[in-house]
């Protein structure tokens, strides 16, 4: 049985076979004697996206990969899977410092002006579609057409992510053939990916796609 453990665009967590291009975390969640959640959606605001090959760690997925100082074993945090990294800034994530320095620096940049991780985390932590207290923010035609590439918008109860003026359906699995972004106002469309991390879309900020995409 897969963990739950993979992440949909939304930031909601599920088991499914497909495990994806990328890991990260959003602190401990998770029970690693029985391999369950725990009932927390996170423990932290820094939400991260890591690559799944880093030097030489091997890691017990779920499991307990840490030795404290009292000689007890800890999980240290709970690993989260993704399609790709298009899905995992539509989560909330952002690159992580330690093991994708460049997509960090570049992605912190393309954040600008916002000064510290600390508070692009704490503006992430307000926007994202799992944390935020706002509700989803609906888009019109003029809108969607003005979205840059890589941002996800949900209509008719599926995810779309918006590449080249199109729409591609999202699904752990990967991203179905584009449509024209007319076929989806013909329902509620709403905003996905946070606002700040689509500012560093527009900016210039290019995140990792899932081959199908292409």
């Amino acid at each position: 049985m897969p963990l739950q453990n993979r992440v949909a665009p939304d930031g909601s967590l599920h088991a499914n076979e497909m495990r994806g291009m990328f890991t990260g975390n959003r602190g401990i969640i998770h029970d690693p004697q029985t391999r369950q959640l725990s009932g927390r959606q996170w423990t932290t605001r820094s939400w991260l996206v890591c690559s799944c090959q880093w030097k030489d760690w091997k890691r017990k997925v779920w499991g307990l990969n840490y030795k404290n100082r009292a000689g007890e074993m800890r999980p240290g945090w709970s690993e989260l899977f993704f399609l790709d990294e298009t899905t995992a800034l539509a989560a909330g994530h952002r690159p992580c410092f330690t093991c994708r320095k460049q997509a960090a620096t570049k992605f912190r940049h393309a954040c600008e002006p916002v000064e510290t991780l600390k508070a692009l985390d704490g503006q992430l932590h307000l926007e994202r579609r799992l944390s935020s207290k706002t509700g989803a923010q609906g888009l019109s035609a003029i809108d969607l057409s003005g979205l840059p590439d890589g941002t996800i918008v949900e209509a008719g109860g599926s995810f779309f992510a918006i590449k080249e003026g199109r729409a591609l359906k999202w699904s752990f699995a990967g991203y179905a053939l584009p449509i024209d972004l007319g076929e989806l106002v013909k329902y509620p469309v709403s905003l996905v990916t946070p606002k700040l991390t689509v500012n560093a879309l527009r900016a210039g900020f290019k995140p990792a796609w899932h081959a199908s995409a292409a």
